[in-house]
């Protein structure tokens, strides 16, 4: 029990913080909290969010009948606050929910899958919630400036290195900073910086994989990391994989001819790691360090060569980081990046 009751006023915390760092909510804008209590992870983040929010309106998704929820969704205003709180991801009939709350110019936050996320996993979870607003948007910043005028990367994991040699396609920020976009908020937990190379068959050499995501959409560690032996932007071999590992390759190669690789993602989020991970790929695609995309789906850059919607498969895989080198500038080194 104080356990729950000490995660409870982690949660809170975070939650607060979120709600007052990122999405600047008052007293005087709406809040609307959708929430379900189907897995443990939920429970602890709608009782957050009712100390939080106490003036919100709070509405169990299962318990109400989907033309209560969208009736109360649409009476909405622009800069007013919804959060999803969502063991699996809630469905309202053709209602996309946070595509046409964003339409309407309404802050969203979404927590989805939490019922992924063992028991085990909570702490790291409600960690990661934690917006240290100095260290996001410096390091984000930081980062964005140094990939965007780089001509080359070499990403070392454990003695094998992958080379990067081509400028990179201008990065795309997930910091908790809305104030250049269209929309405010997204996926919860947050921190990543991301892009590709410009040209896709710049990339070569071998790279470490010690996590990768399945065709469930969870997180496996293997006991021992795989490589990827790659050319010309495709993963032309491999050693010390899985069969399940083997399993998402197959998919990917059956379903498009090759293995090619796109993002390139600098996670942020200091509650994950190697060795502290979540099962739910979603959440930790920020974990601290990098992955990369398997598969020629990457909606965010077009190119000449992949026709918009031709990609089948965006599958992440994380790096079994040691270093990240910026032409000759080391920015990633001891579990940490020093920008």
């Amino acid at each position: 029990m104080k356990q729950v009751e000490s995660l409870a006023v982690i949660a809170h915390k975070n939650v607060s913080t979120i709600i007052e760092d990122v999405f600047e909510h008052t007293d005087k804008q709406n809040a609307v909290v959708v929430y379900d209590t189907n897995s443990s992870l939920s429970s602890i983040l709608y009782s957050a969010y009712k100390e939080a929010l106490p003036q919100a309106t709070f509405i169990d998704f299962d318990a109400t009948e989907s033309e209560v929820i969208l009736e109360t969704l649409t009476a909405l205003k622009e800069s007013d606050f919804v959060a999803l709180i969502q063991s699996t991801n809630f469905r309202l009939n053709a209602f996309r929910i946070r595509v046409e709350l964003f339409k309407h110019k309404i802050k969203v936050i979404e927590h989805p899958h939490l019922s992924r996320m063992s028991e085990d996993e909570i702490p790291a979870y409600i960690d990661s919630l934690l917006y240290d607003k100095e260290y996001y948007r410096g390091v984000g910043y930081a980062l964005k400036e140094k990939i965007d005028n780089a001509k080359s990367a070499v990403i070392q994991s454990d003695g094998e290195f992958l080379y990067y040699d081509s400028a990179f396609e201008s990065t795309k920020l997930n910091i908790g900073d809305y104030s250049l976009m269209a929309n405010v908020g997204g996926q919860f937990p947050i921190g990543e910086v991301f892009t590709e190379a410009k040209d896709l068959e710049a990339l070569h050499g071998r790279v470490k994989i010690s996590v990768f995501s399945n065709t469930t959409y969870r997180t496996n560690k293997p006991d021992t990391s795989a490589i990827l032996i790659i050319e010309k932007g495709k993963v032309i071999a491999t050693e010390n994989t899985t069969p399940a590992f083997d399993e998402v390759l197959n998919l990917i190669r059956e379903g498009e001819g090759c293995i090619q690789v796109r993002e390139l993602g600098f996670g942020l989020n200091r509650a994950f790691s190697k060795t502290r991970i979540v099962s739910d790929t979603g959440t930790y695609e920020r974990m601290c360090g990098v992955h990369l995309s398997l598969g020629r789906k990457h909606g965010m850059y077009a190119k000449p060569d992949i026709k918009r919607g031709e990609g089948k498969f965006h599958v992440d895989v994380f790096v079994d980081i040691t270093t990240v080198k910026l032409d000759d500038e080391t920015v990633f080194e001891n579990e940490a990046w020093v920008v």
